[in-house]
């Protein structure tokens, strides 16, 4: 399991699952809280091609946006409350604990949005569930991906997450994963148009999930989680 700093411009499979495997996930609520927390933290650091959100895991293909794309967080004051920014889009982006002192220029931590993003929804879920603790095991998986039928693979492996754990017989009646946006027209901030560029065409796409739901595509012996999840 690779646990080092996330690298800029770079592909991940990333993962993650309860302690002792506990619920993440109990209402159609939890599920679209997470979703908005994601883009709130993650828009700003990294692109999504895929995602699966489970009862008590989810899995995430990403790749990290350039230095150039994310810019630098500068915090400045405002009355009593310290803001932080970028310089290149100045949105606002709270509590990222990236700068230091004021009108300081500090360059973000991408493992630290991932942990705002866990931090977060830890909180929301503790004060409706009155639980207190940690939710998420720590450290969070990542895996780098370096080859495109390493990403095509990856993609199926994704959506057929619930099917492989019992949660529907088909991919396409899991509500919360990337495959319906991917076969959507509706506006997305999926990456949707390069997900389908890989495998060419919408059609092909569907033809190889399919196939893979077939053969399990076990002859290409790709390093995937082995942890069960």
């Amino acid at each position: 399991m690779n646990t080092l700093p996330l690298q800029y411009n770079t592909f991940y499979h990333l993962y993650n699952r309860g302690i002792n495997s506990c619920a993440l996930f109990h209402r159609t609520a939890d599920y679209e809280h997470f979703l908005r927390l994601y883009g709130k933290y993650l828009y700003s650091i990294a692109n999504t091609y895929a995602w699966v959100l489970m009862g008590n895991h989810f899995h995430l293909l990403v790749k990290t946006k350039t230095e150039q794309e994310i810019g630098f967080y500068k915090s400045f004051q405002s009355g009593i409350t310290e803001k932080f920014q970028t310089t290149t889009n100045l949105s606002e982006c709270k509590d990222l604990s990236e700068c230091e002192a004021p009108d300081s220029v500090k360059k973000p931590n991408l493992s630290r949005h991932f942990s705002h993003l866990f931090n977060a929804y830890t909180r929301y879920f503790n004060l409706k569930y009155k639980r207190t603790g940690g939710l998420f095991e720590t450290p969070f998986r990542r895996i780098e991906i370096k080859s495109a039928d390493h990403l095509k693979y990856l993609i199926y492996y994704i959506h057929h997450n619930p099917v492989h754990h019992g949660f529907c017989d088909e991919m396409i009646e899991y509500p919360w994963s990337s495959y319906l946006s991917i076969l959507s027209p509706k506006q997305t901030q999926l990456k949707r148009e390069e997900v389908i560029n890989w495998y060419g065409q919408p059609n092909l796409f569907t033809q190889y999930h399919e196939q893979q739901a077939i053969n399990r595509f076990m002859e290409l012996q790709i390093d995937l989680p082995i942890f069960g999840i």
